[in-house]
């Protein structure tokens, strides 16, 4: 192993740089730098040598060119053990360098601000640190790259160990990541050009806010963030991977419990966008992607014992979604039931606390982000489309029957729709308004026909279904769905409509004194 003598930093995310830097300097290896992070070294008092001291040229065209040069990049690529590269760097005083300490422009941040500028989104594509990058991986039998604060401590550790070398197996590990990193990147850059349209090249053109067309081809590129013990089923690997962000449950931070499972996420996932409709608190029981229970409540409290009122066996061993933060008096209810996991914006001490005696609950903490869009995967490829954002206004909704709901009733219907859009298809979801607010009463789900769904979603129901109302996510297509549903007890019912039976289940409702209102939104869910 070779002392690695010579490092070059040229960072964006400065975490974790003056301690590095420390350590390497403490080794005896000369620091030379760029712009932003040749000043925050200095700043920490380390000494620092300029890249346009390295490479006899001046940073120039607004710091567009200070690392492409041949001083730079002959210091990475040359092979040490190569007669001829060494004469040649000899011939043009070239000096090795040995490690480089590269991350990017922050572009996919850049690009994804609302109104961006283009110009904007075409400075921030780096070129300077992916050329370095892609040097260094190549050249990993001889040079360093780091790519990841995550990475320094264990780098200066294993120097610090090793007379200030690297093994050649760290130096490949950080390669492989390295490429991953530049991959990555250019997939960004790609992805977010895609969705520009084409500017007409004057200041004017470039000064304004870039507007945003379908994309053409979809590329991706997610780091894997863990394996799992098995997916839906022992018998079958899998893994998470995460989009980078801090958002969505792939990137929830887990607060205690055991190793959350493929069907754990699922569930979680599903939990989240349920509850994340409501802008009331709101407590969901979810079991196998589906709601056993939803409530919306004044307290987390009283939310969660409307909602485990709503199905308590089917509840036992579920997951829970919270929309807000979890209280102490919230928690102590909750630990007297087995969940295996719950999702929250946030947990008060006391709620943590309760929580403690629980060690295997897993407790999820997530930030208040919902996805924008729905994958799925098919066999030979992929189906994405506009996540499900669709939602009521007063305009649209339509009362078609002789009877207008009443007050309670249009309370009910609005959130036994909202519950009933992350209901699997066919969906049929009864509610009611209790104590002021939503509750569900009996969901019927994943049935073959609506009919059947009905009847399923009466045959839950543990509560009184007389003076409910039905929520369906799609059209009765004929008369009978609406009847098995004015049997079980509900007054009220909202549906898409759309069927050319319209008609007859119009009738069928007024014949049995029901308010009916259509949409005009379709919520399959399969």
């Amino acid at each position: 192993m070779s002392k690695i003598t010579r490092a070059l930093l040229s960072v964006t995310d400065k975490t974790g740089l003056l301690p590095f830097a420390q350590r390497l300097h403490g080794l005896g290896v000369e620091l030379v730098s760029t712009g932003g992070t040749a000043k925050a070294l200095r700043d920490g008092g380390l000494p620092v040598r300029d890249i346009s001291d390295l490479t006899g040229f001046p940073e120039m065209l607004d710091g567009r060119v200070k690392t492409l040069h041949p001083r730079v990049h002959g210091g990475i690529l040359h092979i040490r053990s190569n007669v001829e590269h060494q004469a040649a760097v000899a011939e043009h005083g070239i000096e090795p360098v040995d490690m480089v300490v590269v991350n990017l422009y922050a572009f996919e941040q850049t690009a994804a601000k609302p109104g961006v500028r283009f110009a904007e989104v075409i400075e921030n594509i780096d070129i300077g640190g992916p050329s370095m990058v892609r040097s260094a991986a190549k050249n990993s039998a001889d040079v360093a790259i780091v790519t990841s604060t995550a990475d320094y401590d264990a780098i200066a550790a294993e120097m610090e160990a090793n007379g200030g070398a690297l093994s050649l197996a760290t130096r490949w590990r950080l390669a492989k990541a390295a490429f991953a990193v530049t991959a990555a990147y250019d997939t960004a850059i790609a992805n977010a050009l895609e969705t520009l349209s084409e500017p007409e090249g004057t200041e004017e053109q470039l000064a304004k806010p870039v507007a945003e067309v379908s994309h053409e081809a979809m590329r991706l590129n997610l780091p894997r963030k863990g394996t799992l013990r098995y997916g839906e089923n022992p018998h079958q690997r899998a893994a998470v991977y995460t989009d980078g962000t801090s958002a969505g449950i792939a990137n929830a931070r887990q607060l205690q419990g055991k190793e959350l499972s493929y069907n754990n996420l699922v569930d979680l996932d599903a939990c989240w966008e349920l509850v994340s409709e409501f802008s009331e608190t709101a407590v969901a029981i979810i079991k196998h992607t589906n709601p056993c229970g939803v409530a919306t409540g004044d307290t987390v409290l009283q939310a969660y014992q409307s909602a485990l009122a709503a199905d308590p066996v089917s509840a036992f061993g579920g997951v829970l979604g919270i929309n807000c933060e979890v209280d102490g008096a919230a928690a102590e209810q909750i630990a007297k039931l087995f969940v295996e996991a719950i999702v929250a914006p946030s947990f008060t001490g006391e709620a943590l606390e309760r929580f403690a005696a629980k060690k295997n609950l897993r407790l999820l903490q997530i930030a208040p982000v919902r996805a924008t869009r729905a994958w799925k995967q098919i066999s030979g490829g992929l189906l994405v489309q506009d996540a499900d954002r669709g939602s009521l206004t007063d305009v649209e909704l339509r009362v078609v029957t002789q009877r207008q709901p009443t007050e309670a009733e249009s309370t009910a219907l609005r959130f036994a729709w909202t519950v009933c859009k992350h209901v699997k298809s066919n969906a049929i979801v009864y509610a009611r308004t209790f104590a002021g607010h939503g509750q569900t009463v009996g969901i019927g789900a994943g049935q073959m026909s609506r009919v059947d769904a009905a009847r399923f979603g009466a045959s839950k129901a543990v509560l009184p279904l007389d003076g409910t109302v039905a929520a369906s996510d799609a059209f009765f297509p004929f008369a009978d769905g609406l009847e098995v549903v004015a049997a079980a007890g509900a007054t009220a019912v909202i549906q898409p409509g759309g069927s050319v039976r319209d008609p007859e289940v119009i009738a069928a409702a007024d014949r049995l004194g029901m308010a009916m209102l259509f949409t005009g939104m379709r919520h399959f869910r399969h």
